[in-house]
């Protein structure tokens, strides 16, 4: 019997898919299979994505998009971050990735890998029009222009794209959002009057998608609503699914008589004698500590609370209110889709003051994955 595992519906991935592409009828697709698919495996993931019609998929890590050629991936894969040396560009520039490029030392890299490969590397220029992370300043912009018009008209790079990223896509009709979105337009046009013409162009993540038809360019990247968890706004007939499913088992059930304490510190203490069940996960396996006391699981079709703290293997939870017959190997659903009263990893992000992406990228590598959907064999 299995202590823990991960069920993760691609079918629920293709639906949001689907429903994205529905939203922004006019762009192609970027889909982020970035952290392992935001924990949901993105080699399956990317599968899955591909047999949906998506022509790119993106990554933060150059090594990222590498185990997906190396898993047989042969489309359009964007990697986006880097530090100065990176081992795997020379990879990448040879087996087509797509770069981005937000600086002059990463342009005389990225060159100096398509001289190495004798082929001209592909290049998305990124523009930081405020989020003030990666991507090219305003101000240092015409400089890097200028270094890619030479390294473009020397066959060294092919410009595929100007892209930048939005800081506060999940607030409607942000006038901070609006700024970026001119700037975005400004940064493109002082490009093209220098004779630097690019075939795509891309601003939207999954909050823009849903909350700024303006930033709807000729590709929109849509990283987390693919997994069908909140991108932060609240937007009426967006009914994507969550994708995951983290169930476990209850290791043991027993009575504690009142007073007793539970878990490290004694933090919480039985107000009366109380059932409790034991589940064989914890913070090793990415159950939020912080959730001490604040989570909730599904346990035979209703909600248990987490008592005092998590642990690194395990956590406690009140059966008291449960129906007698719960015995240990009963099972437990930590966060689900929500179809079935189960808390969602939305859910639990609003217990702790965090974000569904934290919770379901944290789950560590003693949890297995188990796919199921039409596409997967």
């Amino acid at each position: 019997m299995i202590r823990a595992e991960a069920v993760v519906d691609l079918d629920a991935i293709a639906h949001n898919i689907a429903v994205l592409q529905g939203i922004a009828p006019d762009s192609e697709l970027m889909v982020v299979v970035k952290a392992d698919a935001y924990g949901h495996g993105a080699i399956p993931v990317a599968r899955q994505a591909r047999e949906s019609g998506v022509n790119w998929l993106g990554v933060a890590l150059p090594s990222e998009a590498l185990e997906l050629r190396a898993a047989g991936d042969t489309g359009r894969i964007l990697a986006w971050l880097w530090a100065p040396g990176d081992p795997d560009i020379d990879a990448c520039v040879a087996q087509g990735v797509d770069l981005s490029v937000s600086s002059t030392w990463a342009l005389a890299e990225v060159v100096a890998s398509a001289q190495a490969a004798g082929t001209a590397a592909r290049i998305h220029l990124k523009i930081d029009t405020g989020l003030s992370r990666n991507g090219c300043t305003l101000a240092d912009w015409p400089e890097l222009v200028t270094a890619v018009l030479a390294a473009r008209d020397a066959g060294q790079v092919e410009v595929e794209a100007f892209w930048t990223h939005l800081a506060n896509a999940d607030v409607a009709d942000d006038a901070y959002v609006l700024m970026q979105i001119e700037e975005f337009s400004a940064a493109t046009a002082v490009a093209q009057a220098r004779g630097l013409e690019v075939p795509n162009l891309h601003v939207a993540n999954s909050a823009g998608v849903i909350a700024y038809p303006a930033a709807h360019t000729s590709i929109v990247r849509t990283g987390i609503s693919v997994y069908g968890l909140s991108a932060g706004v609240v937007a009426g007939g967006v009914q994507v699914v969550p994708a995951m499913t983290l169930h476990s088992r209850l290791a043991m059930v027993k009575t504690i008589p009142v007073g007793t304490g539970v878990s490290y510190g004694a933090s919480w203490r039985a107000p009366r004698d109380a059932r409790i069940g034991l589940v064989p996960i914890g913070y090793a396996d990415g159950i939020p500590r912080a959730a001490s006391a604040r989570g909730k699981v599904l346990v035979a079709g209703h909600l248990a609370p987490i008592l005092g703290r998590v642990a690194m293997d395990q956590f406690v939870v009140d059966l008291s209110d449960h129906p007698t017959g719960i015995v240990e190997g009963a099972e437990v659903t930590v966060f689900g889709p929500g179809s079935h009263g189960e808390w969602t990893a939305d859910d639990w992000a609003g217990a702790i003051d965090t974000i569904g992406y934290e919770i379901v990228t944290r789950l560590g590598v003693r949890v297995p994955r188990r796919y199921r959907g039409a596409s997967w064999a």
